[in-house]
């Protein structure tokens, strides 16, 4: 992060002052975020600190505007604005990730996952239907064609990793929309290496022959190989979805490169534009020709108007992930990564596949004796912000887990290197070894209570701020 002085601290200082004007609670809470952030090892693999441009270009009246439509065809007049936002927004990511087109409009990931599947789901069902019936759209379907159509698209089959295995809850999870919209199956890995199977995948994807096949990864600590991805979706006759909302950065930064770089290969790739890519909370899609069309129907087919300003931030944070201090970061967030498992390991900690190759790292709590869920509690006693997550075949489920998933794309922005992340390694470690899980009333361990060794936080918090007062966030800046 760059100094950028006295300048930025007036302008903060004075935004909260007229917040305080209005609402105090907010302004406190606001520079109360500011010194907590501040203050802790943020190790959230999903989490970032976006740059004082991106956070300036969410604040503007672009807010105020509604601008339902695409560029060039607004459902409301005076958009001329957002249009030149939005164009610049979508060329940068264009080019950026070598795309042919894309998509900036989605608020989240989410969000930007939904606008995939249903323009996948307009591509390759609704499309056909109407061209075989000779009607340009839904409207002109009776209603008999047109529920023959709607059950043409409850009838779609969608294949995606695990939940346990680091798939996210996108990707056909039953309590999630995507598992409801599908008829769904789940791949998982090999059971030894807990990595990819593509040789079973490709067998279950066989029998299952899915309308779409979902890549990309959650808590997944290693790299897909996209190329062999595409092989298998082309045999069964599928369209290769790749979420990349974690790797993004990796990619941007060409970190991932050739048969780990999903965009050659997928028909469309949605993605965040926060976690590694360091940029505003929201959403995008990249898409080959065949499927712009439906994806430039993500508002109304699934959003509802689109976030200028947000849509703003987007194209400075990706104009930022064009130049070459952007690639030095990204190929830092994955050296930072390695050298944290290594710590990890060699100070007794067992790692889901055994390491990582990417920008995140998957710790076993098992090895421990405790749960998630009391590691994370007992890590952020001591200013270690992580979260608990599943581990394969997890035995304690998605609430209290067996795992806790930790990334370095934050601390890797404030300036952490391989002697910084070796250290919070053995932090880390000092900090479960010393947690011990709270026995219930009938004896047996339980898996929220826990207890943390005394002195244990003190001494982590201590040696903590020795590592971030040496790497300041947003050095420079006062707001108060």
């Amino acid at each position: 992060m760059s100094d950028l002085g006295s300048t930025a601290s007036d302008i903060y200082r004075n935004v909260l002052s007229v917040i305080e004007g209005v609402e105090p609670r907010i302004a406190a809470a606001t520079r109360a975020e500011l010194t907590d952030q501040r203050a802790s090892l943020k190790l959230i693999a999903s989490e970032n600190y976006a740059s004082l441009p991106v956070l300036m270009t969410m604040g503007t009246w672009f807010s105020d505007k509604y601008a339902e439509g695409t560029i060039g065809h607004r459902f409301y007049a005076g958009c001329q604005n957002v249009d030149t936002v939005e164009s610049v927004a979508a060329e940068h990511a264009r080019e950026l990730f070598g795309a042919e087109y894309a998509y900036v409009q989605p608020h989240s990931g989410i969000d930007a996952n939904l606008v995939a599947y249903w323009s996948i789901l307009a591509h390759r069902v609704e499309s056909p239907v109407l061209e075989r019936l000779g009607a340009k759209n839904v409207n002109e379907l009776s209603e008999d064609d047109w529920e023959t159509l709607r059950k043409s698209f409850a009838e779609q089959r969608v294949m995606g990793m695990s939940l346990d295995v680091g798939g996210h809850l996108t990707h056909g999870f039953r309590p999630n929309i995507s598992g409801k919209m599908f008829h769904q199956r789940s791949y998982g890995t090999n059971a030894e290496t807990q990595l990819i199977d593509y040789d079973k995948l490709l067998a279950d994807a066989r029998a299952f022959k899915p309308l779409i096949l979902v890549a990309g990864y959650s808590a997944y600590p290693r790299r897909v190989n996209f190329a062999k991805m595409r092989e298998i979706a082309d045999e069964v006759g599928a369209t290769l979805f790749v979420d990349m909302a974690h790797f993004a950065g990796l990619v941007a930064g060409k970190v991932f490169t050739g048969e780990e770089d999903p965009v050659p290969y997928a028909h469309l790739v949605a993605s965040t534009t926060h976690k590694s890519l360091r940029g505003p909370r929201g959403g995008f899609v990249l898409a080959t020709p065949e499927y712009a069309p439906s994806v430039d129907r993500g508002c109304p087919m699934v959003l509802g108007g689109p976030l200028s300003h947000i849509m703003a931030a987007k194209a400075v944070a990706f104009a930022e992930a064009r130049t070459d201090s952007f690639r030095d970061y990204a190929a830092k967030v994955a050296d930072n990564a390695k050298v944290l498992a290594e710590g990890l390991l060699k100070r007794g900690a067992t790692l889901v596949t055994g390491g990582t190759d990417n920008h995140l790292v998957l710790i076993d709590t098992g090895s421990f004796g405790i749960t998630g869920r009391q590691a994370e509690s007992a890590l952020l006693d001591s200013g270690i912000v992580t979260n608990r997550n599943s581990v394969p075949n997890d035995p304690n489920g998605a609430w209290y887990t067996t795992g806790v998933r930790i990334g370095t794309p934050a601390l890797t922005s404030r300036g952490f290197g391989a002697d910084e992340f070796d250290k919070v390694a053995e932090l880390i470690v000092d900090v479960l070894a010393n947690t011990t899980a709270t026995t219930t009333a009938a004896g047996t361990p339980g898996k929220a209570k826990y207890t943390l060794a005394d002195g244990v936080a003190d001494r982590t918090k201590a040696a903590s701020a020795e590592l971030l007062d040496a790497n300041p966030l947003y050095p420079g800046l006062a707001v108060s």
